[in-house]
């Protein structure tokens, strides 16, 4: 007899034919194994099966995921004699893409070992670390179908490549020396040579442009108040945080706070950023994150970021951190080519390697040691999440205007693509069609129907119009929740908490401070933050003053000084005039007010800064405690907050008392209206979405509140809670609507 043995999850890029067929070898099994593009399948004979399946369940590599195994016994009069790596096979089905992995310490060793053939290789890899998404033109994952295929094996790499017991036999991207690609500066030194330069650049000062994985990061030297500023003026980033790459744990932890669980992440397989507590005997130059109480801190995650830390030439006193941020203007999607890489720094240090799919680094931050994803690109990208349920026809969700990612799902897996960015820019539109076709094509999936948001002005809304498919307009804040429930696979009515910065309501005005009753097929508001007036256009999203000018008095700003008189005179106008005015619930200004009157940040160069701002304000003061306010059964009274906080703040009260006392009570009101909800409903589950939620701060203490409360929180840990996330809950919707 023959057992057929079918694996799926992420089973391809990560060793896994390799392994099986060392597995075999040590049960004696004979057969073959061989990628069938959405599994792998095995074909063996022998007396050990079952311990030969258990086994690769619980050996199975490290960077791979088991979703579930398929085990039967088939007639045939085949005999095998041998085990074999047999040629993959194009099949449809389920398709699982490993995302790109950070080099392993058996690679990064051997970079270092001046006896290893690939001593300071810059593209040193193995069946367990290097690209995989970034660089693979179509499934099965074969050398052929990635752009390594521009760089044929030379000899000792193929004979490698064919060995069973090497720890590169099958590794799709190997390469050496000899055969692999070429690392270059633009216009400049050649392979080792490049290495050298580029550290002396970034040495002295200098910007340089990096070709990574998935993209261009720009680094300088994150200790150099100078050049940081100089990376600013070049990225017309005036204030916004940097990331920061750090040689090794030792160094972030000269700069960072680091929990035990934050380092499992920091130093996985994923490499993402982590969003760490600065050490207030660090030295990374205060322009790196300007006002804001954390860094966001990752590891060297390729061979290359290693070469640049730790190159063995004469250059003393290298950097242990440098800047590594994301190589494009503000706004604009990552370059992954020489050309657009050059107008951003001094020099490009390139390769002929092509990137087929930009990649951003993740972000994470944590809320009560917990994992919060801020932004899902490299590492974990496309992995799917499972929602279980019926399976309907395969839908495309495009996602959000902001940090927009976007949804391919079919047979309740829901696959969010890389970060592709802000797509009110017309070159990330066009960025946007082009991702969206190849990993349509990737991943085998021709949608049947087209979800979206609501907002009829949106260049995304306008996009799912393209595809000529039936067209599924999903509310912003609705499609918060649904996220939260897809990622959590929770089915049955929750009390939905959408707070957000501005999204289309129903009633075409502006929400954002919204409370649902809601399951994956339907929605009521039934209540939000009270509201107040947005005057002035896209000016009041960017200054908070204006919000706070809506809800108090021309004297009040004129103490507080909000703005200069003539400002606060024509914003006054616009308000008692109604002049390009709209109803507003949105909490994300409310946090922009607040920050105002408080004098933290009274305008916003970037999304967010006001309410990161208030955040690290309030995180390093003390509380004060919550005051009883009446709640109405449908408005959340944040303007009698409002108020309470300008009375407290124009009597003289610390603005960090006020910041801190802001996010307690918020958090109760939330916790306290909720209870109510839940009395009348006798709903015991409340969802917390959109971006309001990345706040770790206001996240921890609501969480705290309901659960004292006796109510069950979902929250998200993998998927953002920002529009980073909206894309899940689109498709979500869409599936019901089938």
């Amino acid at each position: 007899m023959l057992w057929n043995i079918k694996v799926f999850g992420i089973v391809q890029g990560v060793g896994f034919r390799p392994f099986i067929s060392r597995l075999a070898d040590a049960f004696s099994i004979c057969g073959s194994v061989a990628n069938r593009g959405s599994y792998v399948e095995i074909f063996a004979q022998g007396e050990d099966i079952l311990d030969f399946v258990k086994a690769i369940s619980e050996q199975a590599p490290p960077r791979s995921t088991i979703l579930k195994i398929d085990v039967s016994e088939i007639a045939s009069e085949k005999i095998f004699t041998s085990f074999e790596i047999i040629d993959s096979a194009r099949e449809i089905g389920d398709i699982f893409v490993s995302p790109d992995i950070a080099i392993c310490d058996a690679c990064a060793n051997e970079l270092f070992d001046k006896d290893n053939r690939r001593y300071l290789h810059p593209f040193i890899n193995c069946t367990a670390c290097g690209p995989r998404l970034t660089i693979l033109k179509n499934m099965p994952y074969d050398r052929e179908r990635t752009s390594m295929g521009d760089f044929p094996m030379c000899e000792s790499c193929a004979a490698e490549y064919f060995n069973p017991d090497s720890r590169r036999f099958d590794a799709q991207p190997i390469c050496c020396n000899e055969c692999g690609p070429e690392i270059y500066v633009v216009n400049g030194a050649r392979g080792n040579a490049a290495i050298i330069q580029v550290r002396k650049i970034l040495a002295t000062g200098g910007i340089v442009a990096i070709k990574g994985i998935g993209g261009f990061h720009l680094a300088c030297d994150a200790k150099n108040f100078a050049a940081v500023q100089k990376l600013r003026e070049n990225k017309f980033r005036p204030t916004k945080p940097f990331a920061v790459m750090f040689k090794d744990i030792d160094a972030v932890r000269h700069e960072c706070i680091l929990t035990d669980e934050q380092l499992k992440f920091l130093d996985s397989p994923q490499k993402p950023i982590i969003l760490l507590k600065k050490n207030p005997a660090g030295t990374i130059a205060e322009n790196v994150a300007p006002k804001i109480n954390k860094i966001g801190a990752m590891l060297p995650y390729t061979p290359v970021h290693l070469l640049i830390f730790n190159y063995p030439d004469e250059l003393k006193n290298f950097p242990d951190a440098l800047v590594m941020t994301s190589g494009n203007p503000s706004g604009v999607p990552i370059a992954i080519d020489d050309e657009d890489a050059q107008e951003l720094c001094d020099v490009v240090l390139s390769n002929n390697r092509k990137i087929l799919m930009r990649a951003d680094d993740s972000v994470m931050d944590f809320v009560n040691d917990e994992p919060s994803m801020i932004r899902r690109s490299r590492g974990y990208a496309p992995l799917p999440i499972f929602y279980s349920g019926k399976k309907n026809k395969p839908v495309l969700a495009i996602g959000g205007e902001l940090k927009n990612t976007f949804c391919l799902e079919k047979n309740n897996l829901f696959y969010a693509s890389p970060y592709i960015g802000d797509v009110s820019d017309l070159r990330t539109v066009e960025i946007l069609k082009s991702s969206i076709r190849r990993m349509a094509d990737l991943l085998e999936i021709a949608p049947e129907i087209v979800a979206c948001d609501k907002h009829p002005r949106y260049q995304t809304t306008k996009l799912a119009a393209e595809f000529n498919l039936p067209v599924v307009k999903v509310q912003h804040h609705y499609a918060h929740i649904l996220s939260c429930l897809a990622e959590n696979n929770f089915h049955g009515e929750v009390i939905g908490v959408a707070f957000d910065g501005t999204g289309y309501g129903d009633d075409e005005t502006i929400w954002g401070g919204e409370f649902f009753i809601c399951d994956a097929e339907n929605y009521r508001r039934v209540g939000h933050i009270a509201k107040f007036i947005q005057a002035g256009g896209d000016n009041s999203a960017r200054d908070g003053w204006r919000i706070a000018l809506s809800m108090m008095d021309l004297d009040c700003a004129k103490k507080l000084k909000l703005a200069d008189e003539k400002d606060l005179a024509a914003q006054n106008f616009l308000l008692k005039n109604k002049i390009n005015c709209v109803a507003s619930t949105s909490c994300g200004r409310l946090f922009d007010a607040v920050s105002a009157i408080l004098g933290i940040c009274k305008s916003s160069s970037y999304e967010g800064e006001a309410a990161m701002k208030l955040q690290a304000v309030a995180e390093q003061n003390t509380t004060l405690f919550p005051i009883p306010f009446t709640l109405s059964p449908d408005i959340l009274p944040t303007d009698k907050l409002f108020a309470e906080i300008l009375s407290r703040r124009l009597e003289g009260v610390d603005a960090g008392v006020l910041a801190r006392f802001f996010h307690e009570q918020l958090a109760e009101m939330v916790a306290q209206f909720c209870e109510n909800l839940s009395f009348r409903t006798k709903i015991k589950t409340v969802a917390l979405s959109g971006g309001v939620f990345q706040n770790s701060l206001l996240t921890s203490l609501t969480v705290e509140k309901l659960n004292r409360r006796g109510l069950k929180v979902l929250r998200h840990k993998f998927i953002p809670a920002n529009d980073g996330g909206l894309c899940i809950g689109q498709a979500l919707k869409a599936q019901s609507c089938l």
